[in-house]
């Protein structure tokens, strides 16, 4: 929900480019080098923006160990303190969008399994292919709700979309305060759980 809800107000407020959904940034950079359009220009800054955030993230993750989901969480709420508190000062245009994207880039890094990103929390293609894959799995014999983990996180993305592109025209891109209200709520809720899962170690 908070990436859908992010990358509503980026789309909103860059006219059509993305804070997390690199594959059509990368579209967009392509098409703007072709065509000599300047637009392609914001759209690497953006994919550049994106993959230090994973690699903050990720570095971070590294170093915490045990703690690696509360402190991939922090890292995201840093990055989009520093984005709001940017928009709220007036920092020049497009900066606070770029640790938007940085910050959707961090939280990607929260799902690992063997050092690999096992749920990607800003991009549903895989998720969809997965849907996909689990329904005729269903009706083949296999599981019978396999699907539905991955129908849950597509409409948790949809869910946060819908409230960013309904905030946005109310409070423009000051409305980010509220998504980092949320990561702090996450990462709250990421320490509690980190906390109980080590006491039953």
């Amino acid at each position: 929900m908070l990436a859908g809800y992010v990358d509503a107000l980026g789309f909103l407020q860059l006219n059509g480019l993305f804070v997390s959904f690199m594959s059509g940034n990368s579209t967009r950079l392509a098409v703007g080098a072709a065509l000599a359009n300047p637009a392609g220009l914001l759209a690497g800054a953006l994919i550049a923006a994106f993959v230090v955030g994973v690699i903050a993230g990720s570095a971070a993750g590294h170093l915490a160990r045990d703690a690696r989901e509360p402190v991939v969480l922090a890292a995201t709420f840093v990055l989009l303190v520093i984005s709001a508190s940017g928009h709220a000062i007036g920092t020049t245009y497009p900066i606070p969008t770029l640790f938007m994207a940085a910050a959707m880039g961090a939280a990607n890094n929260v799902f690992q399994r063997a050092g690999e990103v096992s749920v990607g929390v800003t991009y549903m293609t895989g998720t969809l292919v997965k849907l996909g894959q689990h329904v005729a799995a269903a009706l083949f014999g296999g599981p019978r709700f396999g699907w539905m983990p991955y129908l849950l996180l597509w409409l948790s993305l949809v869910a946060g979309a819908i409230g960013g592109a309904i905030t946005f025209p109310l409070l423009g891109l000051t409305a980010i305060w509220l998504a980092t209200a949320f990561a702090l709520m996450l990462m709250v809720a990421a320490i509690v759980i980190n906390r109980a899962s080590c006491a039953r170690r």
